[in-house]
C-alpha cells in the first residue's frame, strides 16, 4: 500500500474499507479494489461528490 499512488497526480491514496477503495484527496477519485487487487486505472475511478468525506 505504501508503494501505491495515483497514477493522474502521483500522490498518496487513503484505503477506504468501506467502500473496498483507494481514494485520491488531491483529485476527489476513488479507484476500486476488485478482488484484493486495486485498478488503478482513471477511466475506472469514480469521481467523488461535495457530501463524500474523505
Amino acid at each position: 500500500m505504501n508503494i501505491l499512488v495515483c497514477p493522474l497526480c502521483k500522490g498518496p491514496l487513503v484505503a477506504n474499507a468501506l467502500h473496498t477503495e483507494l481514494i485520491c484527496k488531491a483529485d476527489l477519485l476513488a479507484y476500486p479494489v476488485r478482488d484484493g487487487i486495486p485498478v488503478m486505472l482513471t477511466n475506472e475511478a469514480r469521481v467523488l461528490n461535495d457530501t463524500e468525506t474523505v
